[in-house]
């Protein structure tokens, strides 16, 4: 929940005083806010990044009244995606946010860092969001391209290749470009929100980075979720049934990083996952 404090005028007559005087509350220049979340299974554009486990993440906003605005956020990490070091991904965001003809405009940049890890696995995504009301609806396009970097190279071959440590390709760049559209409407009344999300991923981003794994396997695939949000207060509960379109022909060759270390199951088949967020 933000921090910002609507302005109030408010009439008060005195006695003393033909005509009455007003005290308002000035709205803060500057804005916090925040969350702090327990989720069943990290998901990234529909692929596990905890080896489709728990994850504790967390992150704040700084934003001005101009509508520019910093941030951070961050989450334990396991399996496909752990990119050495601490195992945690640490994302540092900024950009700008503004209200045209009802219709939200929100431009920015987000740095993905995983701290300890390799130098070459960071990697910056500019992105533009346009979202507004329709009827009861909620609705947000998004659209995030990262350009050509280490990061989303294919360094290796295969994922039999990436068990040697051995380069195939060292310093291979690509690019990624991923779109997506989110909806969501609330039920009056109910504290219940329905939602559901729909993205697609493509360029030259194969999977095998600098560390053998990738945020973006294969290239080219749809994730999508529908689900269903309950606030009570600061606290929101959710459930979300989330899944993509790749399949073992599609990840083959990622084998066996892209799979759970405990069964070897896929890290991008069909998931429940539920959440508990309070916001501040």
């Amino acid at each position: 929940m933000k921090t910002r404090l609507a302005a109030a005028v408010a009439p008060v007559a005195l006695a003393l005083f033909a005509t009455p005087a007003f005290a308002q509350e000035e709205t803060p220049a500057i804005t916090v806010s925040g969350s702090a979340a327990l989720v069943s299974d990290y998901r990234f554009r529909g692929v596990s990044m905890t080896d489709k486990e728990m994850a504790v993440q967390a992150g704040v906003t700084v934003a001005h009244e101009s509508g520019f605005y910093v941030g951070t956020w961050g989450s334990n990490l396991a399996g496909w995606g752990t990119f050495a070091g601490s195992n945690m991904e640490l994302d540092i965001i900024g950009g700008y946010k503004t209200e045209i003809s009802g219709v939200t405009v929100d431009v920015g940049l987000t740095w993905y860092m995983y701290p300890g890890g390799l130098d070459n696995t960071d990697f910056a995504e500019p992105y533009v969001k346009v979202s507004g009301s329709v009827g009861p609806a909620n609705l947000l396009v998004g659209a995030a391209y990262a350009p050509k970097q280490e990061a989303l190279g294919q360094w290796y071959n295969s994922g039999a290749s990436a068990a040697t440590g051995v380069y195939d390709n060292p310093g291979a760049k690509a690019d990624n470009l991923y779109v997506w559209t989110d909806a969501s409407a609330g039920i009056p009344d109910t504290g219940l929100t329905v939602k559901g999300h729909i993205g697609y991923t493509t360029g030259g981003n194969k999977g095998l980075g600098p560390q053998g794994t990738s945020v973006s396997p294969t290239g080219d695939y749809v994730d999508w979720l529908v689900g269903a949000d309950y606030t009570l207060g600061n606290v929101t509960l959710g459930v979300a049934y989330v899944d993509t379109d790749l399949t073992p022909t599609d990840f083959n060759y990622l084998t066996p990083n892209f799979s759970s270390t405990k069964d070897g199951s896929s890290i991008a088949g069909s998931r429940v996952v539920v959440s508990a967020t309070v916001a501040f």
